[in-house]
C-alpha cells in the first residue's frame, strides 16, 4: 500500500489506468511485482511483461527516467522507503525473538495493520461508498474462502439500513453465490471482499456484476489486489502477517467504519437504529444498542 501511494506508485497507477496496452502491461507488472522489478534485467522484464526490450526502454523514458537502469534504481529506492515500517517491525520481532511470543508478535502485526489502514482510509471514501449502498435497490455482499465470514458480518450490519441485502455465498459456496447474483442490474451494488489468499471466483462474479452495470465496491488489502481493477470504489484494510496468510483485524475495522458512516449518513437511519434497539430490547440481557 505504501509503495502504491508513493510518487512512483502514483505514476504507475496512472499509466495502468490510461496508458497504451503495452504500457499498461508494464505498469501492472511493476505494481504487482515491485521487489522482482528491482532485480530483473531488461530482457527478463520484457519477457515477464510480454513486450520487447525497446518497449521497456520507451516506457522508462515516458515516465521520466533516462534509462531502464535509472527506473530500476528508483524502483528499489522507493520500495526501500515504503518497506521501512514493515522492516522495522520485522527487525524488532527478530531482535526480541527469545522474549516475544508468537501471540504477541501477531498482535504487533495487528496494531501495525490498523495504523496503516487508518492512515490510508479517508472519511470521504467511506461517505461515498455509504451513499452508494444507502441508495441501492439491492446490496449484494460477496466473500469467498476466508473472506466469507467478513461478508456475513457486513451483511448482518447492513440489513437494518438497506432496502434489500443479499449475503451471496452462505452455506452453498460459489454455486449459490452465482445463482443469487443472476438478477443484479443497474441500480444495485455489489460489495466484494477479497483478502489473501484471493479467491478467483470473486473476480469472476465481480466482472459479471460490472458487465450488468451494477456498482462494484471492493474491500481488499491493497491497491494491487486483483479485485481493484474491477471496482468502481475501493476501501483498503492492510493485512500483513508474519505467519498467517493474512491478518484480518483491519478488515473488521473497515467494515465497522463503513457501517458507522452509513448509520449516521441520514436521519432515517438514525430512526431505524432506534427502532431496531426497541425491537431487540425484549430479547437481550442488558441495554440494546
Amino acid at each position: 500500500m505504501a509503495f502504491v501511494q508513493s510518487a512512483l506508485g502514483q505514476v504507475l497507477t496512472a499509466v495502468r489506468a490510461e496508458g497504451s496496452a503495452s504500457h499498461r502491461s508494464i505498469a501492472d507488472y511493476l505494481m504487482r511485482n515491485p521487489m522482482r522489478g528491482t532485480a530483473l534485467k531488461i530482457e527478463e522484464m520484457a519477457e515477464g511483461c510480454q513486450v520487447s526490450t525497446a518497449t521497456i526502454s520507451r516506457f522508462a523514458r515516458d515516465i521520466g527516467f533516462a534509462s531502464y537502469g535509472a527506473m530500476r534504481s528508483a524502483l528499489a529506492e522507493t520500495l526501500h522507503s515504503a518497506m521501512q515500517p514493515v522492516e522495522k517491525l520485522r527487525s524488532s520481532i527478530v531482535r526480541r525473538k527469545g522474549a516475544v511470543s508468537p501471540g504477541e508478535a501477531s498482535i504487533e502485526y495487528a496494531r501495525a495493520n490498523l495504523s496503516a489502514t487508518h492512515s490510508a482510509l479517508s472519511q470521504q471514501s467511506l461517505d461515498e461508498v455509504a451513499r452508494k449502498i444507502g441508495g441501492a435497490r439491492t446490496v449484494y455482499v460477496l466473500g469467498l474462502g476466508m473472506s466469507s465470514s467478513f461478508a456475513s458480518l457486513l451483511a448482518l450490519h447492513l440489513q437494518p439500513y438497506c432496502k434489500h441485502v443479499v449475503d451471496m455465498a452462505g452455506a452453498g459456496g460459489n454455486e449459490t453465490a452465482a445463482g443469487r447474483l443472476v438478477h443484479i442490474e443497474r441500480g444495485d451494488v455489489l460489495v466484494a471482499l477479497s483478502f489473501p489468499r484471493y479467491a478467483g471466483d470473486t473476480m469472476r462474479l465481480a466482472q459479471f456484476a460490472r458487465n450488468h452495470k451494477a456498482c462494484v465496491v471492493a474491500i481488499t488489502d491493497a491497491p494491487t489486489a486483483p479485485l481493484v481493477a474491477l471496482a468502481d470504489h475501493a476501501l483498503y484494510a492492510s493485512s500483513a502477517h508474519g505467519v498467517l496468510p493474512g491478518s484480518y483485524v483491519a478488515a473488521v475495522a473497515v467494515i465497522e467504519a463503513l457501517v458507522a458512516s452509513l448509520m449516521v449518513s441520514n436521519k432515517a437511519n438514525v430512526r431505524k437504529a432506534a427502532r431496531l434497539s426497541e425491537v431487540m430490547a425484549d430479547y437481550l440481557i442488558g441495554p440494546a444498542v
